[in-house]
């Protein structure tokens, strides 16, 4: 049972989502949450169901012994440098989830070594669905299963070199979107073949869960499955010829490989 308070220093969209995560799987009970930011008027829906929100940084960080830190890149070496003599070495454990923000980046900006975890989760989170990898510096092994075990009750969660955290981000947060795209056009051509839209949005979406399931619960790769619905001379297979033709595996390739030149330049 988790009997440590947590701050989330950031309330964006993933930072909320990360709240509401927490507050959904159990992990973590109204009043041992925390969340900042600077107006606070969106968080007024996490209050009401007990959170605590504040725009002080400083007084999370100190009540809290869990800290996540989910500010925009472009300020959290700002902000942290700003709380750096907040942070107790034998007290808190950094989880940053914030996009290119390195280790090294992070250890740099205090005066003691504190143990500290990167982890990039998406925004299912918020629905305990989530895929996240995780690396981390300078903690021990009873940190490694404390991190992961708040992860795991928001998903399912991947221990990964940090190396890979940028490949991490695209394939498994980005990748939403990319996953949504997908539905978005099914859903379209569903209202194409007779379906009212929400009708269509419903199989595509459910068909689309249904068939992660059976890759995660079957273990099997997607080929083995496209294989039983593919008959000789079916529509199946007609239609995924189609979609080939048009370059639906070859831009989805280049797509993935598009956004992590960008993210990794």
């Amino acid at each position: 049972m988790n009997t440590k308070k947590i701050a989330i220093i950031g309330g964006g969209n993933l930072g909320i989502a990360m709240a509401e995560g927490l507050l959904k799987s159990g992990f973590a009970t109204p009043n041992q949450l925390t969340v900042t930011r600077r107006t606070l008027s969106r968080l007024q829906p996490l209050q009401e169901k007990g959170v605590t929100i504040t725009d002080n940084n400083e007084a999370a960080i100190r009540e809290s012994e869990i800290i996540i830190v989910a500010l925009k890149p472009f300020n959290v070496k700002e902000v942290l440098t700003g709380l750096k003599n907040t942070f107790d070495p034998k007290r808190h454990i950094i989880i940053s989830v914030v996009t290119g923000i390195f280790l090294k980046d992070l250890s740099e900006i205090f005066t003691a070594p504190l143990p500290i975890f990167r982890a990039m989760p998406n925004t299912a989170i918020a629905i305990q669905e989530s895929v996240t990898c995780m690396c981390a510096q300078g903690a021990s092994a009873e940190q490694l299963a404390y991190v992961k075990e708040l992860f795991d009750q928001m998903g399912v969660t991947i221990p990964i070199d940090e190396k890979l955290m940028d490949a991490a981000t695209v394939l498994g947060a980005c990748g939403i979107a990319y996953a949504l795209r997908f539905i978005r056009a099914a859903t379209q051509g569903g209202i194409e073949i007779g379906f009212d839209a929400k009708t269509a949005s419903l199989i595509a979406a459910q068909t689309v869960k249904g068939a992660a399931e059976l890759l995660l619960k079957g273990n099997n790769h997607p080929e083995e499955e496209i294989d039983k619905v593919t008959t000789p001379k079916g529509c199946t297979i007609v239609g995924l010829n189609e979609m080939e033709h048009r370059g639906f595996s070859s831009s989805l390739i280049r797509g993935i490989g598009a956004s992590y030149q960008k993210i990794s330049s």
